[in-house]
């Protein structure tokens, strides 16, 4: 998977894109990291977008059914550590959902502050419970912040999955724009968002995921 970072302003644009579905891989994540560095350096706001068609797909299956449990192991916790991160980005994040969206994927959507997606048909939702998956505490923590009560059940227990409209509604996302425009009305909020005193931007933020975060990192710590 390619990544890039492209500095506008104030704003770093992080992309992902590996030409099909944006399977997620260690180097994958190794990668965001790097960007990330970069940008908690030179920005003061952070946009992170997908492909056109493909915001993340989720695991890269080969990894995951390939038998090897080192392997999925490494995956499972960077990908946990590389959560956890996004949901204790001190800067504003602002996610732009550019098509379909599965298991980390949807939670990385929610790790960030605001989560805008592209009209289409498109699907985003958590189907681990149909891949006979079980979550750990990590990954619950940001969709239990995100998901409206009315749909945690259908959505995570479920593994019901949603247009773009009905992820609105059950709470992955927080606005839905007119395909194709997600990454620019993602810049324009995070130009916004940059103009907020950084500080206490950070500190608020924090403040109110404080617990949450802490229950996340320890999770991951255990893997």
């Amino acid at each position: 998977m390619q990544i890039t970072s492209e500095l506008t302003g104030d704003v770093a644009l992080i992309t992902m894109d590996d030409g099909k579905k944006n399977a997620i891989t260690p180097q994958a994540i190794a990668d965001l990291n790097t960007a990330f560095d970069g940008a908690e350096s030179d920005a003061k706001a952070v946009v992170l977008a997908g492909r056109p068609g493909s915001f993340c797909a989720g695991f890269d299956l080969s990894i995951m059914t390939g038998g090897d449990m080192d392997a999925i192991r490494e995956l499972a916790k960077a990908a946990g550590e590389f959560a956890v991160r996004l949901w204790s980005f001190p800067k504003p994040l602002v996610a732009a959902c550019t098509g379909h969206t599965f298991t980390i994927g949807a939670i990385w959507l929610c790790s960030c502050d605001s989560r805008i997606g592209d009209r289409g048909p498109f699907k985003i939702g958590m189907t681990e419970t149909k891949m006979g998956m079980t979550f750990t505490p990590w990954a619950l923590e940001p969709l239990s912040h995100r998901l409206s009560k009315q749909h945690w059940i259908p959505s995570i227990v479920q593994a019901r999955v949603h247009d773009p409209d009905g992820a609105l509604e059950a709470g992955f996302l927080d606005e839905v724009v007119d395909e194709g425009q997600a990454v620019d009305r993602a810049m324009a909020i995070a130009t916004e968002l940059a103009q907020l005193p950084a500080q206490a931007y950070a500190a608020n933020k924090l403040m109110t995921r404080a617990e949450s975060i802490d229950i996340a990192r320890a999770d991951v710590a255990r893997l």
